[in-house]
């Protein structure tokens, strides 16, 4: 990645609304690791990319497809995220480039997926903590559990997106530490040898390439939240860059320690396989770090994930795709309707059983990543002018050149969607289809008033 150009711009990289200056913006450091949760939250999860393929592949998938999908996303992410510093995000691209409606389209797909990724965070560090509490295996007290967590970290959200960056770091420094502890107790027993164990015979693709596609997307979601960031145009790359470096190594270490000091096993490794590692390593002291640290994982992803959700919603609601209400702040700068409605979409969601459903909302992710291709080549030829004030230095010919491998990759995860996972998303999509038009009927009629932000640059202003 490189550094942002040195030129002074004003009209959109610098813009800022004077209602927002009020609140506190994001510095560098907490924007890295809420940056580091929307992606990652450290190496729980990675296990079963060695289940899948075996050692050799593992640690080439996540240290080379980053190279394919990480770093092209975080560099089209810091480009149109300067561009457009707002927190519509994603949203504002792909309607600067396509036109409002699919870029509602947009917003309803990523927010939709970004819900039911969330709604699975309070019932994962539930399953962490049952083993020591086994009432929570279950049954209502289970239940009551599931709620009071989401609530909890639904009430730190609203409380300010500030708390939420420097509880992230806390999170983060606690979650990737245990593993340093790992690697340097692990030394005497690595075996380089084992680090090249493959049978090209024996691997799952689906579930391989699942995993890498799980742990290494979701770069776009910071972009939600541009508006909030200290100098965006100079903070927010520098802020993708530093976090492609901790989230590769937080996977690829782990999996390097692992691989090379435990002989292999392949039927192991499954979630939480990290955890008897560490007890295998170190004892019981590291088993338990570990555990705790995966659980506490899924509060920082929790929280970077609600707010990346509810600052979208108004982002939007600020373009006039939603209504004027979801706009509205609270005395801590947080979007209160859009934390709500996204919470009760994470309540709803929380009882269902997720395998079929996390892989319905990987498929309308990658619905939602072609269009912001698409947006970023278009935008490129349409408005070759606009300020950027990062740019990647490629011209046309190399931004398209460098969306084909990652829209490659979503070809390949789309094929090996069940034929159940595609009959879900399609109506999800059906759904979002019929929305928009129900939304401007209601503007129309005046039963919700909409408005569109004066502080905001009006590249369609033919939509009201």
């Amino acid at each position: 990645m490189v550094e942002p150009s040195s030129a002074e711009y004003v009209e959109l990289g610098e813009r800022s609304s004077p209602k927002l200056d009020k609140y506190q913006k994001v510095s560098i450091i907490p924007l890295v690791f809420l940056i580091f949760y929307e992606v990652s939250g450290g190496p729980f999860g990675v296990e079963d990319s060695v289940q899948a393929a075996g050692p050799l592949l593992a640690l080439l998938g996540f240290l080379l497809v980053p190279f394919i999908w990480s770093i092209p996303e975080a560099l089209i992410t810091a480009e149109l995220g300067t561009m457009l510093p707002e927190n519509g995000g994603y949203v504002v691209w792909v309607s600067s480039a396509l036109g409002p409606y699919w870029g509602f389209q947009q917003g309803w797909m990523k927010w939709l997926s970004g819900v039911i990724d969330n709604a699975l965070y309070p019932v994962l560090f539930l399953d962490y903590l049952k083993s020591a509490i086994p009432a929570l295996e279950g049954g209502l007290p289970r239940t009551i559990a599931v709620l009071v967590l989401t609530l909890a970290l639904t009430y730190m959200s609203y409380r300010g997106l500030t708390i939420v960056g420097w509880v992230a770091i806390l999170l983060g420094v606690f979650s990737l530490l245990p593993f340093i502890f790992m690697g340097i107790v692990a030394i005497p027993k690595l075996k380089p040898s084992r680090w090249l164990m493959v049978e090209l015979g024996n691997i799952d693709w689906g579930l391989y390439l699942n995993t890498l596609f799980w742990n290494l997307n979701y770069w776009d979601s910071i972009s939600t939240l541009a508006g909030e960031v200290e100098n965006p145009s100079k903070t927010l790359p520098k802020a993708l860059f530093y976090a492609v470096i901790l989230v590769v190594f937080g996977y690829f270490f782990p999996l390097l320690i692992g691989t090379g000091a435990i002989p292999l096993d392949r039927q192991l490794w499954t979630d939480g396989y990290f955890s008897d590692i560490g007890k295998m390593l170190g004892g019981v002291w590291l088993l338990t770090w570990i555990q705790a640290a995966a659980a506490l994982s899924n509060m920082g992803m929790f929280l970077a994930e609600m707010s990346s959700d509810s600052f979208q919603l108004e982002g939007m609601a600020c373009r006039g795709m939603l209504p004027e209400l979801f706009a509205k702040r609270s005395r801590y700068g947080t979007p209160q309707v859009g934390i709500l409605f996204s919470a009760t979409g994470v309540l709803l969601l929380s009882w269902l059983s997720f395998q079929e459903i996390v892989a319905a909302e990987n498929f309308l992710y990658c619905f939602g990543m072609i269009m912001e291709f698409i947006a970023f080549v278009k935008l490129r030829i349409d408005r070759p002018a606009e300020s950027r004030p990062f740019k990647i230095p490629v011209g046309t010919a190399g931004a398209i050149l460098m969306c084909i491998p990652p829209t490659l990759l979503i070809l390949v995860v789309l094929a090996f969607a069940s034929l159940k996972v595609m009959v879900i998303s399609m109506v999800a999509v059906i759904i979002g289809l019929v929305v928009e038009p129900c939304l401007r009927y209601s503007e129309k009629n005046r039963w919700f008033r909409f408005s569109m932000n004066a502080d905001l640059h009006d590249f369609h202003s033919a939509y009201h």
